[in-house]
């Protein structure tokens, strides 16, 4: 379980194809306090340190995990939003993310307002997802809130410390980015379904 609040930006290192899977290294200042076994969001897809050698570490994407995110398009050097588990008993600053991604979107504009930024995305509605007006989405891991919320697409407000601190800074129109829907939302999504039949 994760907050959706990026603790760190780590660098690809490595990446190495073995059958279906993909082994991915990263360098991060994160390495030295974690621990084989242990889940860490990357873009927000939870996936278990297999490996850790200095100051890098070693998770594992199976072919599933590829299909469903931006992981597979990943390439040497490539930075991406870091969040270990989180605390029981610790304050939830974000929301309640699973680190389980339900699709993917593309970025279709950007744009600077008086202090922060607009990112607009756009995703495939044929999957049933669905945004909520000032509901929470988890955008390549991180916590944000919806704006101008449609059918198929929605904005975030980016504020500085965040747009400094995650990846968003390197976006460019037409990246793939991670969402997972809100697991509030899709509690009501399915009681409307539920309602309506």
């Amino acid at each position: 379980m994760f907050t959706g609040i990026i603790e760190n930006l780590g660098r690809v290192t490595n990446l190495k194809s073995d059958q279906d899977n993909l082994h991915v290294t990263i360098e991060s200042n994160l390495a030295s306090e974690l621990k084989i076994d242990q889940s860490v969001a990357h873009n927000g897809v939870c996936l278990t340190v297999v490996d850790i050698k200095d100051n890098t570490y070693t998770v594992t994407a199976i072919q599933e995990t590829l299909n469903k995110t931006n992981l597979g398009s990943l390439q040497i050097d490539d930075l991406v939003n870091l969040e270990r588990a989180m605390l029981l008993g610790n304050r939830l600053d974000g929301h309640i993310v699973q680190g389980h991604v339900d699709q993917t979107a593309k970025c279709i504009d950007f744009k600077e307002t008086s202090g922060s930024w607009l990112f607009t995305f756009e995703y495939d509605k044929t999957l049933n997802n669905i945004t909520i007006e000032k509901g929470s989405i988890t955008v390549n891991g991180t916590s944000l809130t919806v704006v101008n919320s449609k059918r198929n697409q929605f904005s975030v407000a980016i504020i500085p410390f965040t747009f400094e601190h995650t990846n968003f800074k390197y976006f460019k129109i037409g990246d793939a980015v991670n969402l997972e829907f809100d697991v509030l939302g899709k509690y009501v999504k399915r009681l409307l379904e539920f309602d309506i039949k």
